[in-house]
């Protein structure tokens, strides 16, 4: 099962053009399915049937996994198989009929324009890394990247002169812009902070964390959360709260939907447009 699952990351990257994060993701995923079919004593793709999906979806279940996390999982499992009968390497597609467990949505948390500006004001400024932080969440509200794209950013990527990221999803590739006030935050980065926070280090990252290599999204999160309960914010804030909260404010504001829905990569109009209505519900 090893070699199948390797062979389908290859496809991914090469065929499909899936961006590294998704990669990573799949492969976690299909990784911890083939070591439960293993406890099981199925060690062969062939012997793979709907039952034994099933029960590693009621194991998942068991084992307290959010329905969210088990439905992006499962459509790993559905993507793998589906190559794998596509290719006829299987005679019958056994995640084709399994169903994932529903899920209840939730409205995205959306912060006030007055909670954002009580948010951003919070790194003072008075450090590299304080510095840093306020380049960072001023980027992210303004452009309304994800938190992947954002600690992704190379020094290639960041036009400070027009003022715009570009940010790459495997083959896919799209411009943002970004005003005034982020681009001050981003040059007092790059002249007062991170020479200092690189130490004499090298990297090809534009944002750098306290030892000099790329952020991880833990350790952003951490960021996030912090400055959240420093502005005194009730909400549960995430990075993807600044995400959902530009889309709002600019919808609110008359912005073009499907500008919007280019900033964002949304694949389905459908996607932004469900920002409008909580937009519309709160005015």
């Amino acid at each position: 099962m090893h070699a199948e699952l390797e062979e389908f990351s290859v496809y991914l990257e090469n065929v499909k053009g899936a961006s590294q994060n998704t990669i990573v993701s799949y492969r976690r995923d299909l990784r911890q399915m083939q070591e439960y079919l293993e406890k099981e004593g199925i060690f062969d793709l062939e012997k793979v049937t709907k039952t034994s999906l099933n029960s590693y979806i009621l194991y998942l279940e068991q084992q307290g996994k959010a329905t969210a996390t088990i439905s992006r999982m499962l459509a790993s499992i559905k993507a793998f198989f589906h190559y794998e009968f596509s290719n006829r390497k299987i005679s019958q597609d056994p995640a084709e009929f399994v169903k994932a467990p529903k899920i209840e949505k939730k409205p995205p948390v959306v912060l006030s324009v007055e909670e954002v500006t009580r948010f951003l004001s919070q790194p003072d400024g008075s450090t590299p890394k304080t510095i840093r932080d306020r380049a960072m969440l001023e980027l992210l509200y303004a452009t309304g990247i994800r938190v992947s794209e954002l600690i992704g950013l190379c020094m290639e990527d960041v036009n400070m002169q027009v003022g715009f990221v570009v940010c790459r999803d495997g083959v896919r590739e799209r411009i943002i812009p970004f005003g005034r006030k982020a681009n001050q935050a981003l040059r007092a980065y790059l002249e007062q902070a991170r020479e200092k926070l690189l130490d004499g280090k090298s990297s090809e990252y534009f944002f750098v964390n306290c030892s000099g290599v790329q952020m991880s999204r833990q350790g952003f999160w951490k960021i996030v959360k912090g400055y959240g309960e420093q502005a005194g914010i009730e909400a549960d804030i995430t990075p993807h709260t600044l995400r959902h909260s530009f889309a709002v404010h600019l919808l609110s504001s008359g912005a073009n939907v499907q500008a919007v829905q280019t900033m964002l990569g949304h694949a389905d109009l459908a996607t932004t447009l469900a920002y409008q209505k909580i937009g519309l519900s709160k005015l």
